[in-house]
């Protein structure tokens, strides 16, 4: 039996088992769908829609109790959305990134001894972004009022019964949690005992934080009694946060334990709408934020991918595998040197990017037979009637590859943190959230209750490594944050999410390919086991360059990989390694046309749960 006839019929039984069941069965909804990270959270969705909220407002509920349950994620991380507008056929990119305070310059974090900003405590914070994006999505685009959509996070706040997750992960990070004293305060219920963190199914009392948000209510009803309408009142409710007695109390706690963010700091910051980046595959217009995220790699993978096949080569064949690994080495290894926050550019070569002819000429570079090693970022600058101002770190580069192992702590900073949520209605609004930051152990500023951001080491302080990302005051670092939105023939076709740091595009690379090209149903395309390269540089985590350097040819296949396309893929020259969980916890929502329904898809690799009526 040749090797193309095993490779198909491989993909046969694949498919075959996928089409027979699910770890998870498939959602199914008529009138709404709201899916994210934990099932209280996807409860509060459920409860919003039952109100008679929209999509919006669910997904504001979801992303309140997600916060509040410390999702891997807290009030002061950070949160972007996709939003597509079924009055205006378009779609809407949220960008609630915090920014870098007063006085985080390179040289600053130098004289301290970082190579990188730090990943904990107050000088890894942003200014916290979260709650002003929701109130921007709520007040822009919801139809409910701030206390309603806040009401399941607010009880939550007065006392929730903690998941096992949760408490596992503030008891192992508790020596940490010890040095910030607002923290040890809320998270360590037990202190002096053996176990001193919640307990799981311990209720989670969080006093301050609902102090915080009633404040926020408060406000807000307060300028509905003087007349101020739906919206004028949730930004009221958003100055308090970054400009009233909140502002002040986060700004005091952050300082007293060594922050830097300011009071100016935060009243200058501002949520941004913004115009998305979009590129077609097969006639699908497929949507991701702008370069101040990762997004826009896999808008260039599969720009790359469409010049091939894909369905030929048979799903996760080695053919396949190795196609698609290179295609996402090629765009990380661009994504690494361009992208970053666009306010601090004018010369950001994202139209070259993400142009096909770029992506022809890169696909080029793609071996059918081996590995590319050293693929290093391209020039687009051409291809957008440009010359390349940075030609000199591009031959400085030369080969840049990490030799330190690839342990747990390696693979716990390459997946770390975020969420994700999804919602859908009737009336057709659609959100993709991937919100973060302020994960456990997170340094709580003061008695907000708050937990700040640890999104700063997202930064770089070398410009050799990235001209686009040096940290700056004022500047939004680039962040692994990716949610994705599809249409098809004008109307939405698929919206989906997965956490994982910088495995983030891969997955959903996959998940996407996985439906187009191999017509695997949401839920089973959100199950498939997937591949990850390792031959980029980490976003996260890490104190010395070596730590975040790529690991070259190294890729992570799953368990049940065939000993076949193991040995294929060690030909190519693949360092493999192995995992039964090969994607963090994707979640997603096929739109069903033709039947005029929903299907709501959430895999089985974390807590994630969805509710769909």
């Amino acid at each position: 039996m040749n090797a193309g006839l095993i490779t198909s019929v491989f993909t046969l039984l694949v498919i075959s088992a996928f089409s027979q069941s699910t770890q998870k069965p498939p959602l199914h909804g008529k009138h709404w769908m709201a899916i994210t990270g934990k099932p209280l959270s996807a409860q509060a969705g459920a409860m919003t829609f039952q109100k008679g909220g929209n999509a919006i407002d669910a997904a504001c509920a979801m992303l309140a109790a997600g916060c509040t349950m410390w999702d891997v994620l807290s009030w002061g991380g950070e949160t972007q959305a996709l939003i597509y507008n079924p009055k205006t056929k378009k779609v809407i990119a949220i960008n609630a990134l915090g920014v870098a305070p007063t006085g985080a310059t390179p040289e600053y974090f130098r004289n301290l001894g970082y190579n990188f900003p730090p990943e904990y405590g107050p000088l890894a914070a942003v200014t916290p972004g979260t709650p002003g994006g929701l109130c921007v999505m709520l007040a822009e685009y919801g139809t409910m009022s701030l206390k309603d959509v806040l009401a399941p996070a607010m009880q939550m706040a007065e006392g929730y019964p903690m998941e096992a997750q949760t408490a596992r992960s503030i008891e192992r990070q508790k020596k940490r949690i010890k040095e910030w004293p607002y923290s040890k305060e809320v998270f360590l219920t037990h202190p002096g005992e053996e176990w001193e963190a919640p307990e799981p199914g311990e209720i989670f009392v969080q006093k301050d934080l609902l102090a915080t948000l009633q404040k926020m209510v408060d406000t807000e009803q307060e300028a509905l009694r003087k007349g101020k309408n739906r919206k004028e009142a949730i930004y009221a409710a958003y100055d308090r946060f970054y400009k009233g007695d909140i502002a002040k109390e986060f700004v005091r706690g952050s300082k007293e334990q060594g922050g830097l963010i300011t009071m100016e700091d935060l009243a200058n910051w501002k949520v941004k709408i913004e115009e998305p980046l979009m590129t077609t595959y097969k006639g699908i217009e497929v949507y991701k934020l702008q370069q101040w995220t990762q997004g826009p790699m896999m808008l260039q993978a599969l720009n790359i991918l469409e010049n091939y096949d894909l369905k030929s080569m048979g799903f996760n064949s080695s053919r396949y595998i190795n196609t698609v690994t290179q295609a996402m080495q090629l765009a990380f290894a661009d994504r690494d040197f361009y992208y970053g926050d666009p306010a601090f550019s004018t010369d950001q070569p994202m139209k070259g990017l993400l142009s096909k002819e770029y992506a022809k000429e890169r696909a080029k570079m793609i071996s059918p037979e081996k590995n590319n090693p050293n693929p290093g970022p391209g020039d687009p600058y051409p291809f957008e009637g440009k010359v390349n101002p940075y030609t000199k770190y591009l031959k400085e580069m030369g080969v840049a590859y990490s030799s330190t192992p690839i342990d747990d702590e390696y693979m716990d900073r390459l997946w770390r943190g975020t969420t994700s949520i999804e919602a859908a209605d009737e009336e057709g609004w659609v959100v993709s959230v991937t919100p973060s930051g302020g994960w456990v152990p997170a340094c709580i500023a003061g008695h907000t209750g708050v937990g700040m951001s640890q999104r700063m080491q997202s930064f770089v302080l070398d410009s050799s490594i990235n001209p686009f990302n040096v940290v700056a005051p004022g500047k939004r670092p680039r962040v692994t944050l990716t949610p994705s939105l599809a249409l098809k023939d004008g109307k939405p076709y698929l919206s989906w999410a997965v956490q994982g740091g910088d495995t983030q595009e891969q997955n959903s690379l996959q998940c996407f390919l996985n439906m187009v090209e191999f017509d695997m149903t949401v839920q089973e395309a959100v199950e498939a086991p997937n591949v990850n390269t390792n031959q980029l540089w980490l976003s996260l985590g890490g104190t010395k360059i070596d730590d975040r350097k790529p690991k070259q040819a190294s890729l992570e296949i799953n368990n049940n990989t065939p000993e076949w396309t193991r040995n294929e893929l060690r030909k190519m020259g693949y360092r493999l390694s192995f995992s039964q969980r090969t994607s963090g916890p994707l979640n997603a929502i096929f739109f069903d046309w033709k039947h005029g329904s929903l299907w709501g898809g959430s895999s089985n690799h974390g807590e994630d749960y969805g509710v769909g009526w």
